[in-house]
């Protein structure tokens, strides 16, 4: 399947993509504003060396823009074709998830290493159903790790309790098992009462008040995060680390997705409609009147969540990088080191992300890094297709307009290949291809500024820190002893390997039960491996196509991602939504 890029919207094969964006950037690099410019050597030639000669004469002579007109030069006159190197053939099948969520059509996760260019797989992933022993809720979320899967390991099997914990306190609906309870308690020798204190000092006191939950959502944001700064608490016990002096860390993003019953669709419906009077230049909010589930998400880092809502993208989370001008005032103002390293730097030198959990090895770099999530609720109806989570890998090689083409693409090229599938005795309308999507509703940065439109309705939160008195990140070192830590180390470890039961990589879990091996793959007992549908007469059930469809899906994007030239662990969790049979 062709994509089109989003800079020049020429039909291009993914691995081609990647030199075709370095031509792009080389064009930048020459002062050659269109993308569409036309030009041969003499050309390029003349403007070589009269950028040169304009930047021998500046004060400040630069060798390093120097090199990057020579290789610009150089890259645009060498003619030969390119394509990225990377095997195909081995990619991991995409495994279909089995989730009972009527907001939900199907799921699927598709993972590859990258051997060409990591020898690890360090990215997780986390797909928790009935949530709390509630139904319609589950709990899904990606972890990258970074130098070493110690903590994306912890992250993926401990995060889900600590944020189960925070709701429970709040709403009793969410309900835990007696065993989660245990190893909530096995955390009070880092969870100290001086820690809960501060966290009571420095974070408004939820109303348990039961009218007012429908009204607000920053209830679930200040869960989200304590949850995740009691997390990177844990992580400063160094459990499984290897290296001494650089621990692991990781990127994460969560979703929370719960149905909204009836009876509390009709309490906000007053609600709803003076925030669609206030807001109704806001796309998503616009037709959130027949509302029917919300997705409470919260993500650090480079992980990032793209809602498709009527065919057109909304990103639901926020870049923390060297590349967010946000973040690099922050940690320049805090005291921190920004490196010139291409394209946007390193933070102290080492990472480029600069959010996150764990890093408690280097001690500077931690200072800068932090734990604060970024935390936003959305409605979905009918009008909602698809939801896509991935890690880096996938989005290091493409942005959002490329993403989304590719699945509308994937999913109504799948549907064609086994089309006259019927539904309760009626065949589903067949799905034309929305390609090309235009621009407008392709147009990330728009939709990123009317999804912060949201009051009730849509929610995001400004950073949530647990501050000093003097507007310090409060950064407490549990109180115990060495052999303590030698003791409770273990005892996390034994308690958590009892709590997620096998890998989360692999499994799918229902809260509060553990996963019973399988012959085979050794996989949870909800999880199936994807193989092409067969039935009598090319018909098979709308429920196995929309599984299968789904892990078409994931599996091209982490092909595509691949031949563009990803050089990250790719990880891509596609959720089919109520909405994906309603493409026009």
């Amino acid at each position: 399947i062709s994509i089109v890029c989003s800079i020049c919207q020429q039909t291009i094969y993914p691995h081609h993509l990647f030199y075709h964006k370095k031509k792009h950037s080389a064009l930048r690099c020459l002062g050659y504003s269109s993308p569409q410019t036309k030009t041969d050597n003499e050309t390029l030639l003349a403007r070589r060396q009269e950028l040169i000669s304009n930047l021998t004469k500046l004060p400040r002579y630069s060798e390093s823009r120097r090199q990057k007109i020579d290789y610009s030069f150089e890259f645009l006159t060498d003619k030969q074709t390119y394509s990225s190197c990377c095997d195909l053939d081995n990619i991991n099948n995409s495994s279909t998830l089995n989730v009972k969520n009527s907001l939900i059509k199907a799921l699927s996760i598709c993972q590859d290493k990258n051997p060409t260019w990591q020898g690890n797989m360090e990215d997780r992933y986390i797909v928790l159903d009935n949530y709390g022993s509630r139904s319609d809720t589950c709990f899904l979320g990606l972890v990258d790790g970074y130098h070493g899967a110690a903590a994306a390991e912890a992250v993926s099997a401990e995060l889900p309790l600590l944020f189960l914990d925070q709701l429970a306190q709040v709403d009793s609906s969410y309900k835990k098992s007696m065993e989660e309870q245990k190893i909530l308690d096995s955390f009070s020798t880092v969870i100290t009462a001086d820690y809960r204190e501060k966290e009571r000092i420095f974070s408004d006191k939820q109303d348990n008040d039961k009218t007012n939950k429908p009204n607000t959502y920053k209830w679930i944001h200040k869960a989200y995060a304590k949850s995740f700064w009691r997390m990177d608490r844990l992580l400063q016990l160094g459990r499984n680390e290897v290296s001494k002096v650089r621990w692991s860390g990781c990127s994460i993003l969560t979703c929370l997705v719960e149905r909204i019953h009836s009876e509390e669709t009709g309490s906000t419906e007053e609600i709803q409609r003076k925030s669609l009077e206030k807001h109704r230049h806001s796309r998503l909010v616009r037709t959130s009147k027949g509302v029917a589930g919300l997705l409470h998400i919260a993500n650090i880092g480079n992980i990032h969540a793209v809602l498709c809502k009527n065919g057109k993208a909304y990103r639901l989370s926020e870049e923390h990088s060297t590349s967010n001008t946000r973040e690099r005032k922050r940690i320049l103002q805090g005291g921190g080191k920004i490196s010139r390293n291409e394209p946007d730097g390193l933070v102290e030198g080492h990472l480029r992300t600069t959010r996150g959990l764990g890093h408690h090895g280097d001690p500077v770099l931690k200072k800068s890094v932090i734990p604060v999530p970024h935390t936003i609720s959305v409605p979905i109806d009918d009008s909602c297709q698809f939801l896509i989570l991935a890690s880096n890998g996938l989005w290091e090689v493409l942005d959002y307009h490329e993403v989304l083409a590719l699945t509308l693409k994937a999913f109504t090229h799948y549907l064609r290949m086994y089309g006259g599938i019927q539904q309760n005795g009626t065949p589903l309308q067949k799905c034309q291809c929305l390609m090309p999507v235009s621009e407008e509703g392709l147009s990330d940065s728009k939709a990123t500024n009317d999804q912060q439109d949201g009051a009730e309705i849509l929610q995001s939160n400004t950073d949530i820190f647990l501050a000093t008195s003097k507007g310090n990140v409060a950064q407490n070192e549990p109180r115990f002893s060495r052999s303590s830590y030698l003791h409770n180390s273990k005892t996390f470890s034994d308690k958590t390997a009892s709590y997620s039961g096998q890998p989360l990589a692999e499994t799918v879990l229902t809260a509060g039960s553990k996963a019973t091996p399988q012959s085979g793959e050794g996989t949870g007992a909800s999880v199936a491996r994807r193989d092409a549908p067969a039935a009598a007469g090319g018909r098979v059930p709308a429920a196995t196509l929309y599984n299968e469809a789904a892990g078409h899906v994931s599996e091209h994007l982490v092909r595509a991602a691949l031949a563009a030239g990803s050089r990250d662990n790719v990880t891509v969790l596609i959720v089919l939504l109520n909405g994906c049979d309603k493409i026009p």
